[in-house]
């Protein structure tokens, strides 16, 4: 039963998440694709200065882009069960709802956590290429907290989603519009570094704020 339940959630995001594996593969490429014409014209020791010495991001193209997958991957998956309702009927399944509701949340994430770290291990592959380790590893350090915004965002649009009533909704969103933009603060590269183990610890906790909705939802409350 539970590798029926599983297949059907790999059934509604199955091509969203190929896609935006793609997609950011594509991204990666034509990051690195900036980088070399950068380099070639700049010559790649007046590029590195300028990435030790000025602030340079070489990799600020990515900014965005888990968190665009945290989107992607939340609406696909948490949208269809709010038509007609149709989560009740996994409810009427012979589990425990919250275990339901986890084993759901806990699937997307795993999913979403290979795609980044392909994505990752793409980006530190080539990086590895253009420059020293001195430069990717604060380069990776910096781009933790925008992975996490990736799974926090998941996180708070499957609650926002699943949640039948309103005015919990609402409220919901302005905790999502006051909180993911608290991992984009403009700064130094590597200055996340001493928050970023809070940001995960936050995070984590977040991921299981869907049993708020779930509850109401299961309850028949609107």
């Amino acid at each position: 039963m539970w590798k029926a339940m599983i297949y059907k959630e790999w059934l509604k995001i199955r091509w969203f998440t190929l896609l935006y594996t793609l997609l950011g593969m594509l991204a990666v490429g034509y990051l690195f694709l900036k980088v070399q014409h950068d380099t070639t014209f700049n010559q790649a020791n007046n590029y590195w200065n300028l990435i030790l010495f000025k602030g340079l991001k070489f990799f600020s193209l990515l900014k965005f882009i888990p968190l665009a997958g945290g989107l992607l991957v939340a609406v696909a998956q948490y949208f269809p069960e709010t038509v007609n309702k149709r989560i009740k009927l996994t409810f009427h399944l012979p589990f425990n709802e919250n275990k339901v509701l986890l084993s759901m949340m806990v699937f997307g994430s795993c999913c979403l956590l290979v795609v980044y770290l392909i994505l990752i291990a793409l980006f530190s592959g080539i990086a590895a290429f253009y420059f020293p380790s001195n430069i990717i590893l604060p380069a990776l350090v910096s781009l933790i907290p925008w992975f996490l915004a990736g799974f926090s965002a998941y996180y708070l649009v499957a609650l926002i989603v699943l949640e039948p009533v309103w005015k919990y909704r609402f409220l919901y969103l302005l905790v999502a519009a006051t909180f993911i933009p608290l991992f984009f603060k403009n700064g130094p590269t590597a200055a996340y570094q001493p928050v970023n183990i809070t940001l995960a610890v936050l995070t984590i906790l977040l991921s299981i704020s869907l049993l708020f909705s779930g509850y109401r939802f299961r309850k028949g409350e609107m």
